[in-house]
């Protein structure tokens, strides 16, 4: 399959993580990490494979708080698998650079796949779900919640940081569950004070007041508590992320 990972966009991704921005992927990995850890929490694997594991950061937390015995990791950027190496997680066994969908391991040899803030990126998607199916009895995904109306005005901004699919959760759902996974837990998530202090104060340079801080806690607090009052439904209105375990299905699906 390696010849749906073009060229060009090989080598776009070859250099893409380096140490400038080591500090916000770390800040942004502890809570996708989190997440991940919340919806597995009635499943103890013992093998997992991140599969699209950037520089690291999630397996740095994953590998701090015990999560499993086992760690591998797959990255199509060879700087990403050079950044992993160097972090000599001791939960580690294997890192490798593969070519965007075919997975350099045998049927079912792991319990649980990983693949958070991937899927946003991948031009073939149900062939990486299917490939994931073969290697794993549990998948967890987590994606940006992108789509909003008017999100086609805004096609150069996701473009550029190389969105090209949009979910919402319903959405994603329907994929997952329309490639024969079942879905066990899912999780909504709002994007933290933290990181957004981070985004605007420290890469965006925006000037640090007591106004501009209290702005940024009160958005969050007002959409957390509004969420919590009308349900589900205004939930994902407000995510901006979605975290789902699922598990193969014994259903049989047919898709024409």
């Amino acid at each position: 399959m390696a010849e749906f990972l073009t060229d060009s966009v090989k080598t776009a991704y070859d250099q893409f993580y380096t140490n400038d921005q080591t500090a916000w992927r770390m800040l942004g990995a502890k809570y996708k990490a989190q997440n991940i850890v919340d919806v597995c929490k009635d499943i103890k694997p013992t093998k997992v494979l991140e599969v699209g594991a950037g520089d690291g950061s999630i397996l740095h937390f994953l590998d701090q708080c015990s999560f499993a015995p086992e760690l591998y990791a797959l990255e199509i950027a060879q700087s990403g698998v050079d950044q992993i190496r160097d972090r000599k997680l001791p939960r580690l066994k294997e890192v490798q650079v593969f070519d965007g969908y075919k997975i350099p391991y045998p049927d079912n040899s792991f319990d649980l796949i990983i693949l958070s803030h991937v899927l946003e990126h991948v031009e073939h998607e149900r062939m990486l779900i299917r490939e994931l199916k073969r290697v794993a009895q549990y998948i967890v995904i987590e994606v940006p919640k992108d789509y909003r109306f008017g999100v086609d005005k805004r096609m150069n901004h996701f473009l550029s940081y190389g969105h090209i699919n949009m979910y919402t959760p319903t959405s994603l759902r329907f994929l997952l569950q329309s490639e024969g996974l079942e879905i066990l837990n899912d999780k909504l998530s709002l994007t933290d004070p933290e990181i957004t202090r981070f985004s605007e104060f420290t890469i965006k340079k925006a000037p640090k007041t007591f106004s501009s801080n209290l702005k940024i806690n009160l958005v969050y607090r007002v959409k957390k508590s509004l969420g919590n009052l009308l349900g589900k439904k205004k939930q994902e209105q407000f995510a901006n992320a979605y975290t789902v375990l699922t598990k193969k299905s014994n259903q049989d699906i047919h898709i024409f």
